[in-house]
């Protein structure tokens, strides 16, 4: 009976932080400071994932979408930039904060990220590797 409680009572705090995420404060549209790139951030699987919407110049130079062209892995190269997950695994780190990873399609590469809701409208999103780190403005626009 005791087990019953507790695995009850454990599965209760799960459904709790899962809904917490969900109701983050970092969930909606935001679009990035030189206005380049719009990211929805929702919650999956518990964490936050931010996803590329819309890009100021969504075509390349032929006038095709734009695509992951400098991904690492060939297989990968031709998906469509809308679309793509950038920001993965954003776990809380404290009051308006997550951690998890940022990918870069300019690049092709995947840095640590730290995100800090700064107040309503303002997101910072940092990316680093190593010592060497770059931080993003995002303004809400929903």
């Amino acid at each position: 009976m005791i087990k019953a409680g507790v695995t009850a009572g454990a599965m209760l705090v799960l459904a709790l932080a899962s809904q917490a995420m969900a109701d983050s404060g970092a969930n909606g549209m935001w679009l990035m400071e030189n206005g380049k790139v719009t990211v929805r951030i929702s919650s999956c699987g518990g964490n936050l994932c931010g996803t590329i919407v819309g890009l100021k110049k969504p075509l390349d130079k032929e006038g095709r979408p734009k695509r992951d062209k400098d991904n690492p892995n060939p297989g990968l190269r031709n998906r469509p930039v809308i679309g793509l997950t950038i920001l993965n695994g954003l776990s809380p780190e404290g009051d308006d904060r997550w951690s998890g990873t940022i990918y870069n399609p300019d690049d092709g590469n995947t840095y640590d990220s730290d995100v800090m809701l700064v107040n309503s409208r303002t997101l910072k999103v940092k990316g680093c590797v190593a010592f060497v780190c770059k931080t993003k403005k995002f303004t809400r626009i929903n």
